[in-house]
């Protein structure tokens, strides 16, 4: 399913109609290619329509727009650049709320005209009890970061995003990005995680915070950009003042808690950031920098029985796994003030 959402309107000068998307994309056209020519080349039409044009706008207006240059082709009048420019503000301003239009006409046509899809798909940021809760069950998982899953589950190619933002606070909707909190869509708190520094076994670099990983000269591996712990990092450096620049191996990237256990497991790096539980998993040390909550996001018109037994299953097993806990209980309230999360 395609859609595209274009700006209509029309101007009227001294009895013409002139269409506002078609007369900017002409002179557009031509002040960034500098000749008729091309211009019409870009726009997909004639030479001689493209002029039709133009003249046609002239005798409407009553100015001149374009002029020729001995040599270098065409370019606009200093009132046809005026033009041009005055054109472009309504166009630029409606361009980002036309674009989240487009998306959910998509996503509305999609649900109307093709086939339901039977299992329930879920894009989530990497989680090892996540993963284990998910296996086996009729369900399509896609692991990836949480500002992907968000964006897939707006654009409705997925019904739920596993996603995390860091350190938790005492109103966790203050975590949300703005995507999850404009009323279509609701963040259940699924359960609360450690997160820290995964460091070599017995830690003999005695690394303690992030400042250590530049004092020591300790070798850095990442998550892959994106990703909720990627972007906790790169906050952590901010507030302690520390250039990306400064972290070896700053750009060496993994896509899974497990996978930056490993490169430190075998002595490729020093440390990561990462969950406690795989630290434990991997008999790594584990430098704790905080707890966070992980949410399960659906559209708020989703039910799902198979979403209710997760989080139900999701509560149980965090009260038991080394390094998790209950988010608030099975019967926590969405974080964004929804309903009561699926159980």
């Amino acid at each position: 399913m395609l859609v595209e959402l274009r700006i209509g309107g029309l101007i009227t000068v001294n009895g013409h109609e002139i269409a506002l998307g078609q007369t900017f994309g002409l002179l557009d056209a031509v002040a960034r290619q500098r000749s008729v020519q091309a211009a019409a080349e870009r726009l997909g039409v004639s030479y001689r329509s493209a002029w039709g044009r133009l003249l046609s706008l002239e005798r409407a207006i009553g100015q001149p727009l374009v002029e020729k240059t001995k040599g270098h082709g065409s370019v606009l009048t200093a009132f046809g650049e005026q033009l041009r420019q005055a054109l472009e503000v309504p166009l630029t301003n409606l361009e980002r709320p036309l674009a989240a239009e487009q998306r959910d006409l998509e996503r509305r046509l999609t649900e109307l005209l093709e086939e339901k899809p039977t299992r329930l798909r879920i894009a989530a940021s990497h989680d090892p009890l996540l993963v284990d809760t998910l296996a086996g069950r009729d369900i399509d998982l896609m692991v990836t970061g949480s500002e992907q899953a968000i964006e897939r589950l707006i654009a409705g190619t997925v019904e739920v995003a596993g996603c995390h933002f860091g350190p938790g606070h005492a109103d966790d909707a203050a975590m949300l990005p703005p995507a999850l909190r404009n009323g279509a869509f609701v963040a259940h708190p699924a359960f609360v995680r450690d997160q820290g520094l995964i460091v070599a076994a017995r830690n003999p670099l005695r690394i303690r915070s992030v400042a250590d990983l530049v004092r020591r000269r300790a070798r850095f591996v990442n998550r892959q950009k994106g990703s909720g712990t990627r972007a906790w990092f790169d906050r952590l450096l901010e507030e302690a003042k520390i250039r990306t620049g400064d972290i070896r191996g700053y750009g060496v990237e993994e896509f899974t808690h497990q996978a930056v256990a490993a490169v430190i497991a075998s002595g490729a790096a020093d440390a990561g950031l990462g969950v406690k539980a795989v630290a434990v998993a991997f008999r790594l040390g584990f430098v704790p920098l905080g707890r966070e909550t992980y949410f399960l996001a659906t559209r708020v018109d989703l039910y799902s029985a198979l979403v209710g037994e997760i989080m139900t299953e999701l509560h149980t097993r965090a009260k038991k796994a080394v390094g998790y806990g209950p988010a608030s209980g099975p019967q926590a309230r969405a974080a964004n003030g929804g309903e009561p999360g699926f159980v």
